[in-house]
C-alpha cells in the first residue's frame, strides 16, 4: 500500500508540472506577436506537453482501478475527473491564445502593409501595451489558478490522512470486537463446564443417599426381622 502511494503521489506530481508548462507556454502563445514560425514551434511543445499529460492522467485513471478499498478508488477518481477538466479548461486557453496570437500576427501584417514605418511604430507600440495588460490579467489568473491548485493538493492530502486514521481506528475497533467475542466464549465454555459438574455432583449426592438408606435398611432388616 505505502508503494502504490509513492506512485501516485509521484504520478500526481508529474500531472501537476506538465499543467503548469502547458500554462506557461499558452501565456507565451498569447504574447507571440511573430513570426509565424515562432507561433508554430511554441503549438508543437504544447501538442507534446498535453500527450504527456493525457497519458499520466491516464496512469492515475487506472492506479484508482487498481486500489482495494472503495475510499481509496472513490478519492482518485475524484482527481482524475479534476485532472481532466482542467486538461480540458487549458485546451480551451490553448485555442483562445492562438486566436488572440493570429490575431496579433494578422494586425501587425496589415500595418505594415497599408501604413507607413512611423504609423506602424504607434500601433506596435499600443499593441504591445495592449498585449503586456493581457498578459497581465493572464499571468494574475494563472497565480490565482496555481494557487488553488495547491489548496486543492492539500485538501487531498488531508483526506488520505483522514481517510488513514478512519481505517486505523476502524480496525481497532474490529480487534477489540474479536477480543470481546472471544472472551465471552471462553465464559460460555466454563459455565457449561460448570453445568455439567453440577449435574455430575448432584447424580453422585443422589447414589451415597440411595446406597445409605438401603445399608440402613439391610441393618433394621436383620435386627428386628432376623427370621426373614
Amino acid at each position: 500500500m505505502a508503494s502504490s502511494d509513492v506512485h501516485v503521489r509521484i504520478c500526481e506530481q508529474e500531472i501537476l508540472k506538465y499543467d503548469l508548462e502547458i500554462k506557461a507556454l499558452i501565456q507565451d502563445i498569447m504574447e507571440c506577436t511573430g513570426p509565424q514560425s515562432k507561433l508554430t514551434e511554441l503549438n508543437a511543445d504544447v501538442k507534446k506537453r498535453f500527450h504527456s499529460l493525457r497519458l499520466r492522467i491516464q496512469d492515475l485513471e487506472q492506479m484508482a482501478l487498481e486500489q482495494d478499498k472503495v475510499s481509496d478508488k472513490q478519492t482518485l477518481t475524484t482527481q482524475v475527473e479534476w485532472h481532466k477538466k482542467q486538461m480540458l479548461s487549458n485546451q480551451t486557453g490553448w485555442r483562445k491564445a492562438n486566436l488572440a496570437s493570429k490575431l496579433s500576427i494578422d494586425n501587425l501584417e496589415k500595418q505594415v502593409l497599408f501604413n507607413g514605418t512611423d504609423s506602424n511604430v504607434r500601433q506596435r507600440k499600443m499593441t504591445k501595451e495592449c498585449l503586456a495588460q493581457t498578459t497581465s490579467d493572464i499571468t494574475e489568473n494563472l497565480m490565482s489558478i496555481s494557487r488553488m491548485m495547491a489548496q486543492q493538493v492539500q485538501q487531498s492530502e488531508e483526506t488520505v490522512t483522514s481517510l488513514a486514521t478512519s481505517s486505523r481506528t476502524i480496525q481497532e475497533t474490529n480487534d477489540e470486537f474479536k477480543t470481546m467475542t472471544g472472551t465471552i466464549q471462553l465464559g460460555r465454555k466454563l459455565i457449561t463446564k460448570y453445568n455439567r459438574r453440577e449435574l455430575t455432583d448432584k447424580l453422585l449426592i443422589f447414589l451415597a443417599l440411595a446406597l445409605f438408606f438401603a445399608t440402613v435398611l439391610y441393618i433394621l432388616k436383620k435386627r428386628l426381622f432376623p427370621f426373614l
